[in-house]
């Protein structure tokens, strides 16, 4: 059934609808509270970033709540809370750096040339907690083209920062969120034309840059059974620093990046070398857990502290598979970053927690390990 254009709402709607007109905040919020999960996500496919979003469903709230004199129910109430919501994102996009992943950053790193220095910008795409914000499978409306897990994984994400900010609010208006042609131009106060001008261009973007096939087919075609196999043998064989088991799991071209840093390594031999000086050399000890986040497997990491008495949040290893093989593995740390001294990083296991830039109870992980 489609979940936009007029007439849609119910009488409970209906009945907030005028309460909160009326100026009864409460019945805003309970009016609203339905559509939160699902502007989130639309906010974080627009910015890349969870942060960003949090602060986009913000003021779309309060521009709604302030605007609520104006809408005329002439269409849907969640239609006009995509307007704001787009809108919101649109004003941030200007504000903000484009956000990436290390890989679309620039080369892979030297494994002799260590873990370097963290840009003095953010830049980064943040990883986004699926589980624990409410995100359905399936699609959002007949018409969608992406499945709702597929439009946040990294790939796709990634692919849609190379967009300029109209045709993103475009394509995911579209091909994300299933909204009609004559909704989106009204949407972005543009005509139907230009808005499948802007959608053709697009999707020839994206395209381009996204793989053959998505995670969430990949995942399904491995089943879960095999899945877990592979989840638990990588688990396993970092606990116990056997490198050459987990690069034994790793596509001949794999990928193993660490934001907030612009480092990569790329292949077997780089990635081997990466793991013998870095994460597996003996120094650290480790305790994983497996975790959904971007709609991926992921593995939660945590270090041993010694002052805590406990096993801390290291970082999530979202990992992207192709076939059996592990093609990518982006860790996302949730160390500190406020150093310029290249040994800081050599020893990030050791450095203090940063959970406002990732913050493990937000993806339903426990804050640490015993």
């Amino acid at each position: 059934m489609r979940m936009t254009g007029a007439g849609t709402s119910t009488a409970a709607e209906g009945a907030l609808l005028a309460a909160a007109r009326g100026g009864d905040e409460d019945a805003f919020a309970r009016l609203v509270a339905p559509y939160r999960a699902e502007l989130h996500a639309h906010c974080y496919r627009m910015l890349g970033s969870v942060h960003d979003a949090e602060d986009a469903v913000q003021e779309t709230t309060l521009r709604a709540w302030r605007g609520l004199a104006g809408f005329e129910g002439r269409s849907a109430l969640r239609s006009w809370l995509y307007t704001i919501a787009t809108n919101t994102s649109l004003n941030l996009i200007a504000k903000r750096p484009k956000r990436v992943l290390p890989i679309d950053q620039g080369p892979a790193t030297e494994p002799d040339a260590g873990l370097g220095l963290p840009l003095a910008e953010t830049v980064w795409i943040e990883p986004y907690p699926d589980a624990t914000i409410g995100l359905d499978d399936g699609y959002a409306a007949p018409d969608a083209r992406y499945e709702q897990r597929e439009s946040v994984e990294l790939a796709f994400v990634a692919s849609l920062q190379h967009l300029s900010p109209t045709q993103r609010a475009v394509l995911i208006l579209r091909e994300v969120l299933g909204f009609s042609a004559r909704e989106v131009a009204a949407t972005l106060e543009t005509t139907v034309a230009s808005v499948n001008s802007a959608l053709q261009r697009a999707r020839r973007t994206v395209d381009e840059r996204l793989p053959a096939r998505s995670q969430q087919a990949t995942l399904r075609a491995l089943g879960d059974r095999r899945l877990r196999e592979i989840v638990e043998g990588y688990m396993d064989a970092m606990q116990r620093g056997d490198v050459d088991r987990v690069v034994s799991m790793l596509a001949e071209d794999a990928a193993w990046s660490m934001p907030p840093l612009p480092t990569w390594f790329g292949g077997r031999a780089g990635i081997t070398a990466f793991l013998t000086f870095g994460p597996l050399s003996g120094e650290w000890r480790w305790r994983h857990l497996p975790a959904r986040v971007n709609g991926h497997v992921a593995i939660a990491v945590y270090s041993w502290d010694e002052p805590a008495g406990a096993h801390l949040p290291f970082a999530l290893d979202v990992l992207t598979f192709e076939g059996e093989r592990i093609k990518e593995v982006t860790a996302f740390i949730a160390r500190a970053t406020g150093s310029g001294d290249r040994a800081f990083y050599a020893r990030w296991p050791a450095q203090p927690l940063d959970r406002d830039r990732l913050d493990f109870e937000r993806f339903g992980l426990p804050p640490q390990l015993p």
